[in-house]
Order: C-alpha cells, then sequence, then structure tokens
C-alpha cells in the first residue's frame, strides 16, 4: 500500500515524502512541476500531471494500491489571488474536488489537506486556537476554507475521513542542506532574508515599524518544514488509528518579529543584511501565533526546532543553493 502526495514535488511536499520514505512508506507523488522540482525527491516514482485529470490519478491511485492521500496541491500566493481569484478557485478547489470524486470511487479513505492559518484571517485573540472564527482575507484564505468545509461534508456523506492541517509559516531547509526553498518563487520572509544577505536582491523591506510589540516590528510563528513533514506523517497514523475528521494547528506557539529574524540570519551568515524601512501595509496583522495544543493532544506533535534552528538551516542551503536545484 502507498501514500499518494499531491505537489509533492514543491517545498514542504518534497520534505514530506522523503520523511514518508524514511518511514519505511511506499509512496507516488503527482506533481504538475510548475513550482516543483523532481530533484527533490530522488528516486521516487513521480506522475507529471494535474489532479483535474481523473483518469490519470485513477491510474496512480490503482496501479500504486493508494490507501492514503497527502493533498498539497495548490497555488498559495495571497497577493496573488487578490489578482487573479478564479485561477485559485480553479486549482485549490475545483481541482480538490475532482481528486475526491477519484478517491471516493477507489474507496481511499484516509485524506490529509495542506491548509493555512489563513483561514483566521486577523486574529481577534492569540494565541490562534482551533476554535477561533473565521475570516480568511483572500481568495487563497478563502480557497482553503472552502476546502476544509468540503471536507466535513464529505466524513458526513462519505466515508473519507480528513485531517486538515493548518500551517502558520513555514521556513528552514533540510538538515544536510541539500533540499530546500527555491527562492525564484517565494515571497516568503525567509528566503527573501536570505537572498538579501548574499547580495542576489536589494535591501528587506520591513513594513511597519510602530507596532504594538516589544521592537515594533509584525510578530509571526514560524515553524520548521521539518516539523511540518512530521505531523503529516503523525496525521495519516492519527487515521490510520480511526481519528476523526479534523483540524489542527502547526505552529510553534512562539511568534517572532521582523528584527529578530534578521537578527538571527546576521548572526547564521556572519554578514549584515540591508534593509529599508517601510511603512504597515495595509491588511498585515500586528501579531499571528498559534496555540498547538491540538497537534499536542491528538497527534503528539511538539515541534523540535526554534527560530535560530530554521534560520540556521535556511542560510547553510541557499548559501550553497545560489540558483535551487541547479547546483544541486
Amino acid at each position: 500500500m502507498a501514500v499518494l502526495v499531491t505537489g509533492g514535488a514543491g517545498y514542504i511536499g518534497s520534505e514530506t515524502v522523503r520523511t514518508l520514505q524514511a518511514e519505511g512508506r511506499e509512496v507516488v507523488v503527482i506533481d504538475t512541476l510548475e513550482f516543483g522540482d523532481v530533484r527533490a525527491i530522488p528516486g521516487v516514482p513521480i506522475v507529471q500531471g494535474d489532479i483535474r485529470d481523473t483518469e490519470l490519478v485513477r491510474k496512480a491511485v490503482r496501479d500504486f494500491a493508494v490507501d492514503a492521500v497527502v493533498h498539497f496541491g495548490a497555488y498559495k500566493a495571497a497577493g496573488e489571488s487578490m489578482e487573479d481569484p478564479h485561477r485559485y478557485f480553479d486549482n485549490n478547489v475545483a481541482a480538490t474536488i475532482a481528486l475526491l470524486g477519484v478517491l471516493d470511487e477507489c474507496e481511499v479513505r484516509n485524506f490529509v489537506f495542506s491548509s493555512s492559518c489563513a483561514v483566521y484571517g486577523t486574529p481577534k485573540v492569540l494565541p490562534v486556537d482551533e476554535s477561533h472564527p473565521f475570516g480568511p482575507e483572500s481568495p487563497y484564505g478563502e480557497s482553503k476554507f472552502l476546502v476544509e468545509r468540503i471536507l466535513s461534508w464529505y466524513d458526513q456523506c462519505r466515508p473519507i475521513r480528513s485531517v486538515s492541517l493548518r500551517y502558520f509559516n513555514a521556513s528552514g531547509a533540510s538538515d544536510d542542506a541539500r533540499f530546500g526553498e527555491d527562492w525564484a518563487s517565494s515571497l516568503n520572509l525567509v528566503p527573501i532574508v536570505m537572498k538579501a544577505a548574499l547580495g542576489r536582491r536589494p535591501p528587506v523591506k520591513v513594513f511597519g515599524t510602530d507596532y504594538d510589540t516589544p521592537d515594533g516590528s509584525a510578530i509571526r510563528d514560524y515553524v520548521h518544514v521539518a516539523d511540518l513533514a512530521d505531523a503529516h506523517i503523525r496525521a495519516i497514523k492519527y487515521l490510520e488509528r480511526g481519528g476523526d475528521t479534523t483540524a489542527i494547528n502547526l505552529g510553534t506557539g512562539t511568534g517572532s518579529s521582523v528584527f529578530e529574524v534578521l537578527a538571527s540570519a546576521r548572526r547564521a551568515s556572519g554578514t549584515e543584511i540591508p534593509l529599508e524601512l517601510a511603512p504597515r501595509r495595509p491588511g498585515d496583522p500586528v501579531a499571528v501565533f498559534a496555540d498547538n495544543r491540538r497537534a499536542t493532544e491528538l497527534l503528539d506533535w511538539q515541534p523540535r526546532f526554534g527560530l535560530d534552528d530554521i534560520i540556521d538551516s535556511a542560510w547553510r542551503w541557499h548559501s550553497t543553493h545560489l540558483d535551487g536545484y541547479a547546483d544541486a
């Protein structure tokens, strides 16, 4: 029996695939390779294609005797989703519906979904727990919310059980510095800081220095990609034990400010990082960090890595792979 990983050649997907392999699991990946790279998952069977191609998915499920799915295949840039909502609802929602139809037909019952803390929008209380009101503020966040709602109905109407994992800020790279995030297609803070440290981009813009935080900059919850991968394996095991459909936050429970990220990056790189102070961006929350107690209770999951671990691993990856997997 095998685990099907959609989007398994991408950043978090590939880390999860490699962790599944280390656990002795059979794995097959479906990925369009629009953003993924086969060099991130050496030796893993990969079917290149779109999950909306139901015949392709059906064949992969049957050929590899798939009994569980981890679904990463989605677009994830909130700003871009505001410019092109159709692209996000088509790829993130309609494609997931097509995938679920095939899985139901093929009697695949266990489904782990890559969701996001974007379903909450700007937090009303901190730390954010899973009972926080929904309030997505972009088509991207709405697309994750809609899929979670669809999964809850599949739980009631069909025998598909699911865990929706709501990530906070995925960051970091593999411990051996062989695998990491491609900064060419990322708008996340950590790769932007690494790129500036290595002289490959203009100064880092710090949007807002007058927030009501200890140093005036915005606070986010950075969680290591290896910790996220570990949580996916635990979610599969939870479902295999008969666990109920649920949603779970994945964060460290500790917020780090933009200036703290920059300070950690200076320590890891040994270089000054050029920065530019800029006004706040509309819609940016002051602080976002997770209450992760449900992850501990249901998955026995605890993050192993803190901010300095994350930044150190990211530096070792980016400083040795200036052109991503082209340097592999």
